[in-house]
């Protein structure tokens, strides 16, 4: 069963003031997004023993001498040969460590250029890393980081995930970001390190900087997604826009991008936040995989 704010069983009032909703899903089209879901957690987890993000193991800690009772499949062989002494390994067990998806709901993920939103692409990738915590017994939380109040405690029931990942295919075209609020929310409840991974535009000014603080504690990762027309417009010129969610408007390039990247990826960094760039018009699994990987995930996170 669901916890937390949000629950499965129906439709609360304030998604069904957003204008722009989807007021069902398709049994067939959620099946397939099921399925997809879960290839993409097999694809992810294929080779990534021992990730942090991707739930618990055993860990080895030191080498000390036998004592009696100890288990003769425990002796470390290596060990013993070297100091021509008796001595077995130590072992301890990982910790659960819950893991919490901040997946952005607002409008500047919805729109595309493309046929795959970043919307869809995102939570696409929430759903498979989320299965694939779960398989490696590690308890999921989501958070969504719009104007609709979802927060679902970790958990390790799977039908949970499902029920949410299913509940957040629902968008609206108006929906504001909270990313920021979001974080500063999240950031006071969690009472143990924790890892959080984050699915977002990074459209939010001060978002960054939001994430930059939980990251002193906590274990973050950011997954950028981007869509290809905000490189820029070829042979666009100059034009005038609307920024999707506050109906800002601004004057731009289409020769440049809309967006300073190197600002953000920089920002990011210098905050020891681990970051990857998606792009909704390129193959992204094997990055994703090399991304968690690279990064070591699974050990010091006690």
């Amino acid at each position: 069963m669901a916890t937390g704010r949000d629950s499965s069983a129906g439709i609360s009032a304030r998604e069904r003031a957003l204008p722009g909703l989807l007021h069902k899903v398709e049994p067939l089209a959620a099946r397939k997004f099921v399925i997809a879901v879960r290839r993409l957690a097999d694809d992810i987890t294929y080779g990534l023993d021992g990730s942090r993000y991707l739930g618990s193991g055993i860990d080895y800690v030191q080498s000390r001498l036998y004592q009696a009772g100890d288990p003769i499949k425990s002796i470390d062989w290596r060990v013993t040969a070297r100091s021509t002494k008796v001595h077995v390994k130590e072992y301890e067990a990982q910790r659960r460590i819950p893991a919490w998806f901040l997946i952005d709901t607002s409008a500047s993920m919805v729109v595309a250029s493309i046929a795959r939103s970043k919307y869809e692409l995102g939570l696409h990738i929430a759903g498979g890393l989320a299965m694939a915590c779960l398989d490696r017994t590690s308890p999921v939380g989501v958070i969504g980081c719009g104007q609709r109040d979802v927060r679902i405690e970790p958990s390790l029931a799977k039908d949970q995930v499902l029920q949410w990942l299913l509940r957040l295919r629902r968008y609206s075209f108006q929906e504001s970001t909270r990313l920021s609020r979001r974080v500063a929310e999240l950031r006071p409840t969690l009472t143990g390190r924790s890892i959080v991974i984050v699915l977002s535009d990074l459209h939010e000014p001060g978002a960054v900087h939001a994430l930059a603080l939980l990251a002193q504690r906590h274990e973050v990762a950011v997954v950028q997604l981007q869509d290809p027309a905000e490189l820029g417009l070829r042979g666009g010129g100059f034009l005038r826009a609307a920024e999707a969610e506050s109906g800002h408007d601004f004057v731009g390039s289409g020769k440049r991008g809309f967006f300073d990247q190197g600002r953000i990826e920089g920002e990011l960094r210098r905050g020891g936040v681990d970051h990857m760039l998606v792009r909704t018009d390129q193959p992204f699994v094997h990055r994703l995989r090399h991304f968690f990987r690279s990064r070591g995930l699974g050990r010091g996170a006690r």
